[in-house]
This record gives C-alpha cells, structure tokens and sequence, in this order.
C-alpha cells in the first residue's frame, strides 16, 4: 500500500490557522511548530495537535514523509506556540517501540486528528490498535522543554 498525500485543502488550512495564532487567538488545541526548513534554513512553521500523555507532550504526523516531521528530525530544535505564548523544545522521535503506547492513546486524545487519518485512509475505523499499527509508518515526537518552564 502506497502512503497518501497530505489533502489538497492542508496547506491553505494550515495558513489561515497559523495567521490566527499569529493574532494572538489560540485555536482551540493546536499550536504551531516552528523549526529551521532543513535545505532553506528559514524559519517553518506548521501547526500541529500535540497532546499529553503520561505526563510528557507528544505529537504524531498526520500521513508519512510530511515535510514538516523531517525538518524536526533535522533540526532537534524548535519552537512551540500557541496564540502569542511560545517556548524553545527539543525534539525527541520516538522509536516504533517507543511510540506504541502513545499513538495508542492518539484516538482518545486528539478525536480531530482520527478525522484526518480516516479521510486520508491511514484507519478504517480509528481504533486505538489501527493507530498502534502505524506505528513505525509515522512520525512520532515528543517535545522537552528547554530552560526555566
């Protein structure tokens, strides 16, 4: 099975939430991501849905080979922000062993990324062992906070 491509209303959709936060309104869950572009060096940002889990914040990539995952993995480094709050994190990815339990608990904590995962058909039905399943096949980060908290 080949792996999909990011829907084609992504990017505009990233825009519009990124110039919203950028207004200082947060958008419900979601923050931003801002890493160095791997090639370019400029400043990417992306938004994103991290959640919490066994105390620690993770996030999962919505489909394999999303650019924004491979300027993470490339960086280590970013910033996290939501509406005009932002803090400096390390970017840690899992291994497939170590990202089993948190793309386990994915459904339950971010029911609007299940949407995403149906309509780009990585789940059939968003059950917590069909996202344990992909583990290997996405990316899965956790955030550190670096400095004073």
């Amino acid at each position: 099975m080949s792996d999909p491509r990011p829907p084609r209303y992504l990017k505009p959709m990233n825009r519009v939430m990124m110039a919203v936060q950028k207004l200082g309104i947060p958008t419900g869950p979601a923050m931003v991501l801002t890493v160095p572009g791997r090639k370019s060096g400029k400043p990417r940002s992306t938004p994103m849905t991290p959640f919490r889990f066994d105390g620690d914040l993770y996030v999962v990539a919505g489909y394999p080979g999303a650019d924004w995952a491979a300027n993470a993995r490339a960086a280590g480094t970013g910033t996290l922000s939501r509406g005009r709050r932002s803090r400096p994190v390390r970017i840690v990815e899992l291994t497939a062993a170590q990202a089993r339990p948190v793309l386990r608990a994915f459904p339950v904590e971010v029911p609007v990324g299940v949407a995403f995962a149906k309509s780009s058909g990585m789940v059939v039905d968003g059950t917590s062992e069909e996202f344990e399943a992909l583990a290997g096949r996405l990316a899965v980060f956790r955030f550190d906070p670096i400095g004073p908290h």
